[in-house]
């Protein structure tokens, strides 16, 4: 990119609706389609799109995710030509205080954005699936001679409301409104049943994101976020554009996953082992980078009338063996082991899930180091789980912690 651009990823969420899966790692430190995390989608959008000068700032629980970053990441950048990405805890260089919003995260941390002097600023979330080309959006920004520039994408007045900023634009796509989390969304012309969502990506010219990120520092009734406070205090003063997503899934329908609770997390990860998935992981044009560990290939045994060890419809990582289990429609990560005459079907199971003889597990998510005795069942019923201390979803979706499931089974 001939730019000088500097991407922030705001990493430092606590992912409390995709609880227990965040109780000891970061939201974008949560596995995702068995070999990568969350974060692994926006970071391989930056690196995609060139952006080579990266601070991912975390906060809370963020131990898995610096160790992912240091293992998985840094080999991609030459700090010798100026490329990086780098975790930054918080450093309390200008408070005591921990973030007190999306603002705050990149106002405490100005210092960085002076050392580097970039001419543009893209701040992105580290929590969505997605692909995406930013070096378009910078573009479109750079020729419309915006001061900030904000992605967006058409979504139900439903799925809106409450939950994402909301966009009014002129013809020419300039803001001319934007509420954050409304409870009554404004819709787009002709299109009473959809809005126009904030992506929660942002590009800024620097000197107008310094100015405002000051202004914004010293105000007590700010609640110093991006959405709430910056956005909308720009829009009469400032040239705004809505940037349209422009997909690089390349598929019918654009692709944008918010994952922030267990069911659209597990609805999503469930997309992967369809035939014809909405989310193309497989693309070699749009790659998406993770940390691999070293491990054997997967393995299948036994194969005779009375068990055979076999995955159907699934995805299935290095160092898993099925040994005489089946499993269908289901996620394995790496080393996991479904044992003989167990069914493991319509599941997520993350690292090292071991699954002993006769074992059956359906509709559920189980997270790491988990090892489930014999004649065990999981998923069948759902009132027994929750007696068990499992999470059991709206849509029925059974979840087991790792920190519970070593109690109970053990």
């Amino acid at each position: 990119m001939k730019h000088n651009v500097l991407a922030i990823v705001l990493a430092g969420g606590r992912g409390s609706r995709l609880d227990p899966l965040t109780r000891d790692r970061a939201k974008p430190a949560v596995p995702f389609g068995g070999a990568y995390r969350i974060v692994d989608f926006t970071l391989s959008n930056c690196y995609n799109s060139g952006l080579r000068k990266i601070l991912l700032l975390t906060q809370y629980k963020a131990m898995s995710l610096d160790r992912h970053i240091s293992i998985g990441w840094s080999r991609y950048f030459c700090r010798e030509m100026g490329e990086y990405v780098d975790v930054v805890p918080p450093q309390q260089y200008i408070a005591e205080s921990w973030y007190l919003g999306t603002a705050d995260a990149v106002y405490q941390n100005l210092f960085a954005v002076e050392d580097e002097k970039p001419d543009y600023v893209i701040i992105l979330g580290g929590d969505h699936i997605y692909k995406m080309d930013y070096a378009k959006m910078l573009q479109f920004h750079i020729a419309n001679k915006a001061s900030a520039t904000v992605a967006a994408i058409p979504i139900s007045l439903d799925e809106a409301r409450g939950r994402f900023g909301v966009m009014e634009v002129d013809a020419a796509y300039r803001i001319i409104g934007f509420e954050e989390k409304p409870e009554h969304p404004k819709a787009i012309p002709n299109q009473p049943n959809r809005c126009l969502g904030s992506m929660g990506i942002y590009i800024f010219s620097t000197k107008t994101l310094c100015d405002k990120l000051c202004q914004d520092a010293v105000d007590v009734n700010s609640k110093h976020d991006f959405g709430t406070n910056i956005i909308p205090s720009l829009i009469d003063t400032h040239p705004v554009f809505a940037f349209s997503f422009m997909d690089e899934n390349r598929k019918t329908e654009a692709y944008w996953r918010d994952v922030g609770t267990l069911d659209s997390f597990y609805d999503a990860n469930m997309d992967l082992v369809s035939v014809d998935p909405h989310l193309n992981i497989y693309d070699a044009a749009w790659p998406i980078y993770t940390f691999h560990p070293n491990l054997p290939p997967a393995k299948f045994v036994f194969a005779s009338e009375l068990r055979t060890g076999q995955a159907l419809d699934s995805i299935v990582c290095p160092g898993v063996i099925v040994s005489g289990g089946l499993v269908s429609r289901s996620i394995l990560g790496y080393r996991c082991r479904v044992n003989s005459f167990s069914k493991v079907e319509s599941s997520i199971l993350f690292d090292n899930v071991q699954v002993a003889r006769k074992t059956k597990i359906k509709n559920a998510i189980i997270d790491k180091d988990v090892t489930i005795p014999e004649n065990e069942t999981i998923g069948y019923d759902h009132e027994r789980d929750r007696n068990r201390g499992f999470i059991v979803t709206e849509n029925g979706i059974t979840v087991v912690a790792k920190q519970v499931g070593r109690r109970y089974f053990t």
